[in-house]
């Protein structure tokens, strides 16, 4: 399966050279986040994390105001009871549980606010590179409600409890620079340049071998859940996983030959 280019609706999708990138795209609405965007952002991830001629996949907005403002409260608002309410939370959780699981790097290019569900989605990629006017929140506790797409779980996981619990609770925004300071994001680059930076960190991954990769993202998230000692065996399971593989013959007999290795992603 090759990702669809999509020119119209909430996501825009394309491919160039290895890159797959996948634009939010209701400016009107600040990328904010409903059924629909959720359905077609979850959709072009699958497809661009099957797709083997994707090596990472940029999420980025189209305008420079918001990567996202959050959840779509319209959409939010018209659940009528408590099971309304789950699934909405379910249907947050399975868009970015597919971000998070993509065999694929992901980076978030970010400009403008990531608030509420956005900065969900930027806590689901790999890699966060912020704009100079990025401002990252979970602004949920001033409505009255909480963060609901895994953002009390990632956030805690990403930046530690204590951080986690005072952006949760006093629901306050981090610009750019305490967010690089605290772990939230990876780096920080010029208003305007996040894209480019992002751009160029997704090249990188032109020339990597992409069952590594995969084994590598797989055995991290799992020992996220683990103790030591068993996150420890998973990863002595993906060591020797990738050490069968054609890639891996291919990067030891190039390294021992002083050439670039020609990876083939088996």
């Amino acid at each position: 399966m090759t990702l669809a280019e999509r020119h119209d609706g909430p996501v825009l999708s394309r491919v160039d050279g290895a890159t797959a990138f996948l634009t939010l795209n209701r400016p009107d609405r600040l990328n904010a986040l409903d059924e629909a965007t959720l359905d077609v952002l979850e959709a072009c991830i699958h497809e661009a994390g099957l797709d083997p001629n994707v090596h990472a996949i940029v999420i980025a907005s189209g305008t420079s105001r918001a990567f996202s403002a959050g959840a779509d409260l319209k959409w939010l608002g018209a659940a009528t009871d408590a099971s309304d309410v789950a699934s909405r939370s379910h249907r947050g959780h399975r868009t970015m549980n597919a971000v998070a699981d993509c065999p694929k790097p992901t980076i978030a290019a970010i400009e403008g606010v990531a608030f509420g569900g956005g900065c969900e989605l930027a806590l689901a990629c790999d890699y966060r590179i912020a704009g100079g006017t990025a401002r990252f929140g979970q602004p949920e506790i001033k409505l009255g409600i909480i963060p609901g797409w895994g953002g009390t779980q990632r956030l805690a996981r990403l930046i530690g409890p204590s951080r986690a619990t005072d952006m949760i609770l006093t629901g306050r925004p981090v610009n750019a620079e305490e967010a690089v300071r605290i772990g939230l994001a990876n780096s920080v680059v010029g208003a305007g340049d996040a894209l480019a930076a992002a751009t160029s960190l997704a090249n990188s991954f032109a020339s990597a071998a992409p069952v590594a990769v995969k084994i590598a993202k797989a055995v991290i998230r799992r020992g996220m859940d683990m103790a030591l000692g068993d996150g420890l065996a998973t990863e002595i399971e993906g060591f020797v996983s990738s050490f069968a593989t054609v890639d891996a013959r291919e990067g030891v007999a190039a390294f021992l030959e002083k050439r670039p290795p020609s990876f083939s992603g088996h």
